[in-house]
């Protein structure tokens, strides 16, 4: 999949796994989220090689990350969604999201899906709706799989 690489001032969204921070990430997401509270790095590393990923960055600096899980064709799972504290309140989550809706890889998915408790207000902007129908909705969750795991 071709690179894209999109500026704003000083900022920089780049889908080059080689540009990611992944020890940062992986910082991140096991101390500073309840959804991957704990996770080890190997499953951080797993996760972006099989993701379309999305680094945020301030000069050279990793300060943003989101990846998309999707085949492509029909649907797209958002997850890991972040900015660091120090950026936030900048527009950067919005042009994040906006950056992977508009990816060419990406376009007429007839699904989206994401789960979030934290940034509804985002989310809808950009079409994101609760489920109409909660009860065809099904899941199999392990909270507690990333304690588990050493």
């Amino acid at each position: 999949m071709e690179i894209r690489e999109i500026y704003r001032n000083e900022y920089t969204i780049s889908t080059d796994r080689d540009k990611l921070d992944i020890p940062s990430i992986h910082k991140f997401l096991s101390n500073e989220t309840d959804w991957a509270n704990g996770i080890p790095l190997n499953s951080v590393k797993t996760s972006i090689e099989n993701s379309l990923n999305f680094g945020l960055y301030y000069k050279d600096q990793q300060i943003g990350f989101a990846r998309i899980i999707s085949d492509y064709s029909t649907i797209a799972y958002l997850g890991d969604v972040y900015i660091l504290e120090e950026h936030r309140g900048k527009g950067l989550s919005k042009w994040l999201i906006n950056e992977i809706m508009e990816h060419p890889n990406l376009q007429g998915l007839r699904r989206w899906i994401l789960l979030t408790d934290t940034a509804e207000w985002l989310y809808k902007k950009f079409g994101f709706t609760e489920i109409p129908h909660p009860e065809f909705y099904m899941e199999k969750h392990n909270p507690n799989v990333y304690h588990r795991i050493k």
